[in-house]
C-alpha cells in the first residue's frame, strides 16, 4: 500500500470522526419531542449538523478515490478503523463514559484491520 493510498485512508477516517461528532453536537441541539418538521427546521439552522453533512460530502469523494486503487474487500476493514477512532473521539472531545467492553470491542475490530490490511 502507497503512503497515498495511506494518507487518502487516514483523511477519510478523521472526516468520519469530524462528521460524526459535528452530528452529535447537532443532534444534541434538536427539541425533546415535536414533529418531523420542527426537527428538520431545528436541524436545518444548526451549525453542527450542517458542518456533519458537509464533511460527509468531501468524505464521499475521498472514498471514491480510495475505491479507484484498492480492492473493497481491502477498503472496507480498513476504513472501519473509525470505530476506534471515534470511540477515543468521543471519550476524549465529548466527555463520554466508554466502558470496558466497549474499548475491548473497539479494539479487537482494530486487531481484525489488521490482519485484513496485512493481506493486501
Amino acid at each position: 500500500m502507497t503512503l497515498t493510498i495511506v494518507f487518502w485512508f487516514v483523511l477519510s477516517i478523521v472526516c468520519d470522526v469530524v462528521g460524526q461528532l459535528c452530528l452529535k453536537l447537532g443532534a444534541d441541539k434538536l427539541p425533546a419531542s415535536g414533529s418531523l418538521r420542527e426537527m428538520s427546521v431545528a436541524l436545518g439552522r444548526s451549525g453542527w449538523a450542517l458542518a456533519g453533512v458537509l464533511t460527509y460530502v468531501a468524505e464521499f469523494f475521498i472514498w471514491l478515490r480510495i475505491l479507484a486503487e484498492v480492492p473493497l474487500s481491502i477498503a472496507f476493514p480498513i476504513a472501519s478503523l473509525n470505530f476506534l477512532a471515534i470511540t477515543f473521539a468521543s471519550s476524549i472531545l465529548l466527555g463520554e463514559r466508554v466502558g470496558t467492553r466497549q474499548w475491548l470491542g473497539a479494539c479487537l475490530i482494530t486487531c481484525g484491520v489488521v490482519i485484513v490490511a496485512r493481506t493486501a
